[in-house]
């Protein structure tokens, strides 16, 4: 049976002198689960995606110098206080049968964090400011060079004594390595700048230290095939630097990525979301694949087995990085290995809790699923102690994560849901530009509860004379919240429409159409992209700095651009205070100041939602033991209603 469903995906494969048992990576991505050092937490976290069955684990980006600073809890790897963990680390995923290698890095300029409150001294090849960041770095002298070529090789030895399978060398996205590459960047005149050759001498020394000083290890080497950026490296002279790497001798794979964090454009290609497309990445990698003779590592919104084999098959790599499919179902190579194909959790490239909580300083995590970077507290959810019939009210995904939870661990568990179809708000926004596989999250969810047995009532509306005729020992209540207008502005006489009415396609909105929207989420965006397709004239008014304000960053800057693209006018800071027949007023959010938009055909209020709160009077009044979970006790994102699923079903 081993690989019979995917025979190239779970072929072994060898990285130098090291087999693995298949051709998944989990690659590298700042998890701050770590201090300075890696932790248990951190163990604990790996160890999970080796149990489910990845071939190689690659840990995040770690300082090789003190120079190196980019973010809080950064491992230094440069110290020898690392090894311990790093040991334990290893030691957790190696009895998995699952290879574990470092990334060794230095940001160079591209430092976007700030250290005790100050910003950082940062260094670059030349010191050319970075658009993104908006550092200016000092150049950088021969001895500092020399310095930090021997941190690379020190921290690989730390690596090695740890018992560590292999190293990465983090030369993509524009850090320190990349700006020496960049003819832009590196404006030096001495050996290290100028001509191509002595721009990649930076890099050459680096593996070469390494090598010389670490045997039996493995060495890569992580580019990026197109910066997608003004002062990146263009394809063709990155491909000649892999062409003369490959010429060296001296290292044994290259892993292919794009984009560059020095511009705003570029960096959504650091954790592309949703709007790309699946293995988007493929065209700017198979002229690689086809001058290249060392193996190849690609990665880029990889999300299923399916995907992965095909690439796999059809020659265009070697090795998949599957990094957020991975984080959203650790098991995904177990259950895909064992034809499990519906059970797999698919990864939407929502982006919210795995580098939307990293740019926050957060841990990592899922909004599908939350146990993600909570492997400590909630890897193993022991069954419950005396099984209950418990009642969940709501199909979003507050109710549905309650649902499976609560069946897994040993409780018999019946769903109510009011409309035919699960999934509350979400099946909203899966009907925007972009959005479209945000409603795979309800799919998942709801898998995850036929599952574990859960019994599901669809088109039933849970009365108050159903709380006392079930014999239901607990009752969750997770009924939602309402999108709703804005409830103190003056409208008169004007054409006014909310979310619903547009998404039902059927309201008369005419031509120029104003938006005002006080969430500053996906929703104003989604709606203002929705009705520029459909040929309307669209001004977005945000009760914030910028429309999608509130969504984490690389899919704001998606939105923001996508908005642009399409001549969607977008007014910041102001809020709508009234509107008549044809016009509409605004105030400044900061000074008050009126603004008048004419012409105005028709109004698009986007105002907060509002919970449901009816189930929980009803429940007040009775004897039964109920909880609130997700929207209904506030209105927020799916992620804190996932997360109070979980957080409930664990404990009841």
């Amino acid at each position: 049976m081993f690989g019979r469903h995917f025979p190239k995906l779970f072929s072994e494969f060898s990285l130098g002198a090291l087999r693995l048992r298949n051709r998944i990576v989990f690659t590298a991505h700042h998890t701050h689960l770590a201090t300075n050092v890696p932790t248990q937490e951190l163990a604990a976290y790996h160890e999970a995606r080796a149990r489910g069955g990845a071939g190689l684990v690659i840990l995040e980006a770690s300082s090789i110098h003190p120079t190196g600073w980019f973010a809080g809890h950064q491992i230094e790897t440069f110290e020898k206080k690392c090894i311990p963990g790093y040991r334990i680390v290893a030691e957790a995923c190696h009895q998995h049968n699952t290879a574990v290698f470092g990334q060794l890095f230095h940001p160079g300029r591209e430092v976007r964090g700030r250290h005790d409150g100050r910003a950082v001294v940062t260094y670059a090849p030349s010191a050319v400011p970075g658009e993104r960041h908006h550092v200016v770095p000092r150049e950088m002298s021969i001895e500092l060079i020399k310095e930090i070529i021997k941190g690379f090789a020190d921290s690989a030895q730390n690596l090695k004594d740890s018992g560590i399978d292999g190293a990465e060398i983090l030369a993509s996205h524009g850090y320190l390595p990349a700006q020496f590459l960049s003819p832009t960047i590196n404006q030096r005149t001495d050996s290290y700048g100028g001509s191509i050759h002595a721009r990649l001498r930076f890099l050459r020394e680096i593996i070469s230290a390494i090598r010389s000083q670490v045997d039996n290890f493995v060495i890569g080497v992580r580019v990026s095939t197109e910066s997608h950026a003004n002062d990146g490296v263009p394809t063709d002279l990155m491909l000649r630097a892999c062409h003369q790497l490959e010429s060296d001798g001296e290292i044994d794979y290259h892993s292919l990525v794009v984009g560059s964090a020095s511009t705003q454009g570029a960096a959504t290609h650091v954790v592309p979301p949703m709007h790309y497309d699946l293995g988007y990445v493929i065209p700017s990698t198979k002229l690689f694949r086809e001058e290249l003779k060392l193996p190849l590592m690609i990665t880029g919104r990889i999300n299923q087995p399916q995907l992965a084999e095909k690439i796999i098959h059809d020659d265009l790599a070697d090795l998949c990085g599957m990094c957020r499919a991975l984080i959203c179902d650790p098991t995904l190579p177990n259950k895909a290995i064992s034809g499990k194909l519906d059970q797999i959790r698919t990864c939407i490239a929502c982006n919210q809790a795995c580098a939307g909580h990293g740019q926050m300083g957060a841990s990592v995590s899922c909004i599908q699923f939350p146990e993600s970077g909570r492997e400590l507290r909630y890897g193993k959810i022991p069954p419950a102690d005396r099984k209950k019939n418990i009642v969940i009210v709501g199909g979003g995904p507050a109710g549905l994560k309650c649902a499976s939870v609560t069946a897994k661990r040993g409780h018999t568990v019946t769903l109510y849901e009011a409309h035919k179809n699960l999934g509350g708000q979400v099946l909203q926004a899966q009907k925007l530009p972009g959005r479209e596989e945000f409603g795979t999250l309800v799919s998942n969810l709801a898998q995850e509860c036929i599952d574990s047995g859960v019994t599901i009532h669809t088109n039933t509306f849970f009365s108050e004379k159903m709380i006392s005729a079930k014999t239901a020992d607990t009752i969750v209540a997770a009924t939602g919240a309402d999108c709703s207008p804005l409830p103190t502005v003056n409208f008169e006489d004007a054409h006014v429409f909310t979310l619903d009415d547009i998404l039902s396609n059927s309201a008369n909105i005419g031509q120029s159409v104003l938006i005002a929207d006080w969430r500053c989420d996906w929703v104003g965006a989604g709606i203002a992209e929705l009705l520029t397709l459909r040929g309307c004239g669209v001004r977005l008014c945000v009760a914030g700095v910028t429309a999608a304000e509130n969504v984490m960053p690389y899919v704001r800057d998606t939105l923001n651009a996508r908005l642009f693209d399409i001549g969607v006018e977008v007014i910041p800071y102001v809020r709508i205070f009234g509107a008549d027949k044809d016009s509409v007023y605004l105030q400044n959010i900061i000074n008050e100041q009126p603004k008048v938009i004419t012409d105005v055909d028709s109004v698009v209020s986007i105002g907060a939602p509002k919970p449901r709160l009816e189930l929980e009077a009803f429940l007040r009044k009775s004897p039964k033991d109920y909880h609130l979970i997700g929207d209904c006790l506030a209105p927020r994102t799916a992620e804190e209603a996932v997360y109070e699923g979980l957080e409930l079903g664990a404990v009841l």
